[in-house]
């Protein structure tokens, strides 16, 4: 088996890409994310995320074992079974582990050890993992229909405020004019403009920092109401793995970097109940600790397909 891993962590926002020797970054390239697998098109988005970051890296090996998490697999384990298959086709890649960017981001945080890691970007889910190597998952659900107090979710709340206070059905907020001078369009012509976006969660995304940033009580308010959000997602997650308090927990993804104005009420709502470490590392360390290491409680989560079977 060779040596060389290329570990890939694709979300809705961007897709990276580690090439490692014996544990060491030999190579890295970075592309634009995909809209997840659960998407229509998130398969062939996918992989063709993937491929950008690969015809990035100088010096590919000529035989690598390919390591994946992404977005959307959770859900759509079909698709993540269909991208896997594809990647095979990758040249040099003897191998192929696809998962989702959850699981990778739990083994990352915590080394594929038992507790919760709570992953927050474009979107949000919570993974426990027990002490028997049972896995739950809360959130993760996408846009539409979930994703909490995820960087989209954040985001969005910023624009509805912002057209609310436009209309004249809410209050005056600052993030009226941070709109205009974030996206360089009218209110007017929000609507418009999100449609005509390929992943518009990631373009609402875009603005969560900009809502995080703001000195107004609007916004304060939605950041209050994300916390809170990722605060039930957490706990609901402790309550379901059954894991006692104090719980294993580590934050991971780019959202953490809003800092004070999202992790500070979220850890005085579940402070009691956890036990917060810095993260080992992030979901593309994960991605090639999995790539290696097939005894950890989340094997049963990833899908192999070796040139040797």
């Amino acid at each position: 088996m060779t040596n060389h891993i290329l570990a890939i962590d694709l979300g809705k926002t961007g897709c990276r890409g580690s090439l490692r020797m014996d544990g060491n970054q030999v190579g890295y390239a970075e592309a634009p994310g995909a809209p997840g697998l659960a998407h229509a098109t998130g398969v062939t988005a996918a992989e063709r995320a993937i491929r950008v970051v690969t015809d990035q890296i100088a010096a590919l090996p000529t035989t690598f074992t390919l390591s994946v998490g992404a977005a959307g697999a959770a859900s759509a384990p079909d698709a993540a079974a269909a991208l896997a298959r594809r990647l095979t086709e990758v040249p040099g890649a003897t191998a192929v582990a696809v998962t989702s960017d959850a699981v990778t981001a739990h083994a990352g945080a915590l080394g594929g050890s038992p507790g919760v890691v709570l992953a927050i970007g474009t979107g949000a889910v919570a993974t426990a993992v027990d002490a028997a190597g049972r896995f739950t998952r809360v959130d993760g659900w996408g846009p539409q229909l979930g994703d909490e107090g995820s960087g989209g979710w954040i985001g969005l709340e910023g624009l509805r405020a912002a057209l609310r206070a436009h209309d004249g059905r809410g209050p005056r907020t600052i993030l009226v004019d941070k709109v205009r001078e974030h996206y360089g369009v009218d209110l007017d012509a929000l609507p418009k403009y999100l449609g005509e976006q390929d992943n518009p969660a990631l373009v609402a995304a875009g603005f969560a920092p900009v809502v995080a940033a703001a000195v107004d009580d609007t916004a304060a308010a939605i950041m209050t109401a994300a916390a809170r959000a990722l605060a039930r997602t957490v706990l609901a997650a402790i309550e379901r793995s059954g894991i006692r308090p104090p719980v294993p927990y580590a934050i991971t993804g780019g959202l953490a970097k809003l800092g004070a104005p999202l992790l500070d009420p979220l850890d005085r709502r579940i402070g009691h109940a956890i036990d917060r470490r810095d993260p080992l590392g992030d979901p593309i360390d994960g991605a090639a600790l999995l790539a290696v290491d097939q005894a950890t409680a989340l094997e049963a989560l990833v899908i192999r397909i070796s040139d040797t079977y």
